[in-house]
């Protein structure tokens, strides 16, 4: 199970805790233009991959012009959006995207799923990801691989999303890295 894990890291203090951790994978939700380069660095160091959330990493852009930047200057593996036209970006900077996505309500998943159809990410964040049943659906849905995360506090939540055919799990707690 640890290898379908992605540490989401949402505050600086984490870093220590994932750089020692077996996970492979990293969501980066924290930091600054100005410590993004050594935060990326120490990951890399520790064999993580690193996605950048482009929504929530204070002083990027969210145009083409940040991600290439990202790309060329952070080395960063991909990045995590809501946005289509930052999937399209990255595609063109050479990395990957996760487009994230949430399940609101029935319009909101039909929404997404037109989407991530259209925009073509690597692969696609379901969030929240306590819904079994949106799980299945989505996956059903979707071709990419499907990330679920958001509000997941137990291993029993993990697994469940796992055995309803999600393919990874981010959670933001150590304990699971």
């Amino acid at each position: 199970m640890k290898e379908r894990i992605i540490a989401s890291i949402t505050r600086v203090e984490q870093i220590e805790k994932v750089l020692a951790s077996s996970v492979r994978r990293v969501n980066l939700m924290t930091g600054d233009i100005t410590t993004l380069a050594s935060i990326v660095k120490q990951l890399h160091e520790a064999d993580k991959q690193v996605y950048v959330h482009m929504e929530m990493v204070n002083g990027l852009g969210r145009d083409t012009s940040a991600i290439q930047y990202m790309a060329q200057t952070f080395k960063v593996d991909g990045i995590v959006t809501t946005k289509s036209n930052a999937v399209a970006a990255a595609r063109n900077a050479g990395i990957r995207s996760i487009q994230r996505v949430f399940a609101i309500d029935t319009a909101a998943v039909e929404t997404a799923i037109r989407m991530i159809h259209t925009s073509k990410p690597d692969e696609v964040e379901l969030m929240p990801g306590l819904m079994p049943r949106i799980i299945r659906e989505v996956k059903g849905k979707v071709s990419q691989p499907l990330i679920v995360g958001g509000l997941i506090r137990y291993e029993e939540e993990i697994q469940e999303a796992l055995d309803n055919n999600a393919d990874f799990v981010s959670v933001g707690h150590h304990q699971f890295w």
